[in-house]
């Protein structure tokens, strides 16, 4: 009963909240439906494309979802549910929210741009510069940390024999149909965006053959899967995100992303389903405790780890690059980016409480590292809701379960490399210039798409083939960081046009102050290790990538306090 109550008050929260703060933001920012978005102003039928608002839901929801709420909340359980609980709907509500609702609508304001424009505006060129590569360092540990999760749950391992199969196999194991449905939803993508976009075929009638041909694919990839070891799935992952991010979003992006949507609503309504089973039914216990300690053996103090670990399922600095990369050049009207900016993070939230009751019906044997990762958790704690272990409906459902997280990985990376290439072919270009065919000499090359495209895959496929620690243990502080940079940006920009930030100031000042002191105390750390000769590869890799994020970081928030001071001198003047 007590997992039932969290999940119910998380809901009615979460939906208070997007009610009352997130149509307070509306009207304090000015939105206005009868202005024509740059998905209208803009369209040249490749990234400006005008989505039908559920389709962008879609798209929006999956791209920023991933495996974060999933992961991030079950491995920060280990304060104990009441941290988490608060945190992803204080956050959702009063922190992420608020920057992905701020930064996609400020982007619609500034042509559909990516937040360096909306940075170049309000603090100037150098800003713009420090921002991108910053963000181009966040998007390199995301295609790095996606490739090496994505090519680690498709992957084939070889028999005691060392042999290995090789294509299409029967009696698939996990990780081959894993493969298997993630191929057939590219498949479906380009079915559904030729019926809608070339065909002319209605929403919903494509929608009901999308949703017949997922139930086909999960049906085909539980009895035929594909194999293939780890390097090849690298190779196949980096020419497909390259593909995908090049071609016009209604041939893969935004419809496969649609689509997937539909798997993560099924898995939260499943999982909200089984938490009503075990209430009444007693069909699992929920062990996790409401709060543990403020030190955590493996995560450490939980001021700054909780608000680095949770990420996505209360904030994440990724989602702003995607609400102004992509969701910005495809929102219809202005009237949807509330729904589409505000409501998809505090979804996101839902499923973050999700997974934490998840977890807390197989807690014991999560501390006791029986399963391998927080998914598979996830996955087993939903299925022992409806039945005991061991049984074949609680093997199906936990086999689809980790199915359905294993497809969002596929979603956030190709998003992720589509945004690279946007951001690179910015870093290039001056004010005056529109896109690289504008560009002169060098320039023109560098801003190229191919160009910054190839750059980004090649680097986070090499950097992807190698450990997930060396890698990971970066990932999160640096979204986080992105984040209090966003919220930020924002904030300078709505000043800098006369409209309310003040709603800004608390939310950036803490994710800054969380982030940079989870990044020092890291930097701390790995110092010690290189310093008593005991540092490996990877990490020489973070402390790198870490001093490179702190100082761009200190620049760029140094830029935004002078922002500040002359916005707050013009007021006085004009006062």
């Amino acid at each position: 009963m007590e997992a039932l109550l969290i999940i119910l008050v998380a809901i009615a929260l979460l939906v208070i909240g997007y009610i009352f703060y997130g149509g307070w933001l509306a009207k304090q920012w000015g939105v206005n439906p009868d202005r024509e978005t740059p998905a209208k102003t803009m369209e040249d039928g490749v990234d400006y494309i005008a989505a039908k608002p559920e389709v962008l839901l879609g798209h929006h929801f999956s791209s920023i979802a991933g495996a974060g709420p999933i992961n991030g909340p079950i491995q920060a359980s280990v304060f104990g549910w009441l941290p988490v609980f608060l945190w992803c709907i204080l956050g959702g509500i009063f922190f992420g929210g608020l920057q992905d609702f701020g930064s996609l609508f400020a982007s619609i304001r500034h042509e559909g741009k990516s937040v360096g424009e909306i940075i170049n505006d309000t603090m100037g060129k150098k800003a713009k510069t420090l921002f991108i590569v910053f963000a181009l360092l966040v998007l390199i540990l995301v295609i790095a940390s996606f490739v090496n999760v994505v090519a680690g749950t498709f992957m084939t391992l070889a028999d005691d024999a060392g042999n290995m199969a090789l294509g299409f196999v029967t009696n698939p194991t996990d990780n081959q149909t894993t493969a298997m449905v993630s191929m057939l939803f590219i498949v479906l993508a380009v079915i559904y965006g030729s019926l809608t976009n070339r065909f002319g075929m209605k929403t919903g009638t494509a929608t009901a053959i999308g949703l017949v041909g997922i139930v086909l694919a999960l049906v085909l990839g539980l009895n035929v899967g594909i194999a293939f070891p780890r390097i090849v799935w690298i190779i196949i992952i980096g020419v497909y995100i390259g593909v995908a991010s090049l071609i016009p979003v209604w041939i893969m992006l935004q419809p496969r992303d649609y689509l997937s949507s539909f798997l993560l609503y099924a898995m939260m309504a499943l999982a909200v389903i089984g938490i009503f089973i075990a209430a009444f039914a007693g069909t699992a216990t929920f062990q996790l405790p409401a709060f543990t300690s403020f030190n955590n053996e493996s995560l450490g103090f939980m001021f700054p780890a909780l608000f680095i670990t949770v990420a996505c399922g209360a904030c994440s600095g990724f989602h702003s690059l995607i609400a102004s990369g992509t969701s910005s050049k495809q929102l219809d009207s202005e009237k949807h980016a509330q729904m589409i900016g505000y409501g998809s993070m505090l979804i996101e939230s839902a499923l973050g409480i999700i997974s934490l009751v998840a977890v807390g019906m197989v807690f014991s044997r999560y501390t006791a590292g029986e399963f391998g990762s927080p998914s598979v958790a996830f996955a087993q704690g939903i299925a022992l809701m409806f039945s005991a272990d061991g049984t074949g409906l609680h093997s199906t459902i936990a086999a689809l379960l980790t199915l359905a997280v294993s497809v969002f990985a596929l979603t956030s990376l190709d998003t992720g490399t589509r945004l690279s290439r946007f951001m690179f072919s910015e870093l290039f270009l001056k004010d005056d210039e529109a896109t690289w065919k504008d560009a002169k000499g060098i320039r023109k090359v560098l801003a190229h798409p191919l160009f910054g495209t190839t750059t980004m895959i090649v680097i986070g496929c090499v950097l992807g083939g190698l450990k997930l620690s060396a890698i990971w243990g970066l990932f999160g502080a640096a979204n986080q960081l992105l984040a209090g940079l966003a919220l930020t940006a924002v904030c300078a920009w709505l000043g800098e046009v006369g409209k309310n930030n003040k709603m800004f100031y608390f939310p950036m000042a803490f994710m800054l102050v969380a982030t940079l002191t989870y990044l020092i105390m890291k930097i701390s750390k790995l110092s010690s290790s290189i310093v008593s000769g005991s540092a490996v590869w990877g990490d020489w890799f973070q402390i790198f990538f870490a001093i490179a994020m702190v100082i761009l970081a200190v620049f760029l928030v140094g830029e935004a306090l002078n922002t500040f001071k002359k916005q707050k001198a013009a007021r006085k003047a004009k006062a």
